[in-house]
C-alpha cells in the first residue's frame, strides 16, 4: 500500500492511518493470502504485525485474514531479532540471498513481502524478486518513508496488469527486468 506520492506509511513508524479498506479490498487480501506459502518480513514489519494479528482484538475484528496470517509460514529477515514467537515463524540471520534461493526452489505457493521496504530494497536489488505489487492509494501525504530507496541503482519494471477498486485504490503488478546480479 502506497500514496500517490510513493509513501508507505507517513513521517512516523506505523503512520497508515490512510490505508483504503473495505470489503472488496479484503476479499483480494484474502484471495492474495491463499496464494501464499510463505509471507517475510523484515523486523519493524515483523514485530508490528506480529504485535497485532495473533490477538484477540484482530481476531475478533478480522477473523478470515487473522486465520491467514496465523496459520501461514513466517520468514524474518533480521540480524538483531533474536525471538520469533508468532507461530509458523523462523528467523534468518545470515546467508539472506542463499536462504531465499533455497525458499524459492522449494515447489509450492508464493512468498509475499508485505511491508518492509528496506527488505523488499534489498531483494529486489539482489534479483530476487519476480514480481512487485503495489497498491496505490488515492491520497498524497506530502512527506513520509519512501517505498523506494534512492541507492543510485536504477530498476526497470515490466507492467504485468493493473486492477482498479471501486474505492480509487489501483493495484500495479510489476515484473521485474532481469540483470546479472553479483
Amino acid at each position: 500500500m502506497t500514496t500517490v506520492d510513493g509513501y508507505f506509511e507517513g513521517t512516523k513508524k506505523w503512520e497508515i492511518d490512510w490505508h483504503n479498506v473495505d470489503d472488496e479490498f479484503n476479499d483480494f487480501a484474502i484471495k492474495q493470502l491463499d496464494a501464499t506459502g510463505t509471507l517475510m518480513f523484515g523486523r519493524v514489519t515483523y514485530e508490528g504485525m506480529a504485535g497485532y494479528w495473533p490477538t484477540q482484538r484482530a481476531i475478533q475484528s478480522d477473523p478470515d485474514i487473522a486465520e491467514r496470517m496465523n496459520s501461514i509460514e513466517k520468514v524474518v529477515v533480521s540480524t538483531t531479532l533474536r525471538r520469533a514467537d508468532w507461530e509458523n515463524t523462523r528467523i534468518v540471520h545470515a546467508n539472506v540471498k542463499e536462504e531465499i534461493r533455497k525458499l524459492k526452489g522449494l515447489p509450492g505457493k508464493e512468498i509475499g513481502v508485505f511491508g518492509s521496504a528496506n527488505l523488499a530494497d534489498s531483494l529486489i536489488n539482489s534479483g530476487l524478486v519476480d514480481e512487485c505489487r503495489i497498491i496505490i492509494n488515492p491520497i498524497a501525504l506530502g512527506k513520509g518513508n519512501s517505498l523506494f530507496k534512492a541507492n543510485g541503482d536504477r530498476t526497470n519494471l515490466r507492467l504485468l496488469g493493473t486492477t482498479t477498486f471501486k474505492s480509487g485504490n489501483v493495484l500495479l503488478r510489476y515484473g521485474m527486468e532481469k540483470k546479472v546480479y553479483t
